[in-house]
């Protein structure tokens, strides 16, 4: 490849990175939501045992982690459709 001149498989190249920051986005999240909620989940049987009437407290708590997923979602559709 000579400086200036893109080649032939260099859009190739291009959208295949892309495509793999959009997959890190998403998968990175998704694990770091696995983790968060593994630890809260455990959490929450052991308060629920003392304290029952926290239910509803304890799903919100539950779900905060989801939103980390929705983002890496929202920041993968953005990679891919703004970087073409």
């Amino acid at each position: 490849m000579m400086a200036g001149r893109p080649e032939k498989g260099d859009a190739h190249m291009e959208m295949g990175l892309i495509a793999l920051g959009a997959g890190l986005a998403i998968g990175l999240a998704a694990l770091a939501t696995g983790l968060a909620q593994a630890r809260i989940g455990a959490a929450v049987v052991g308060a629920l045992l003392e304290k029952p009437e926290s239910l509803g407290t304890m799903i919100i708590l539950l779900v905060i982690p989801e939103t980390l997923v929705i983002f890496g979602f929202t920041i993968a559709i953005l990679i891919l459709t703004t970087l073409k």
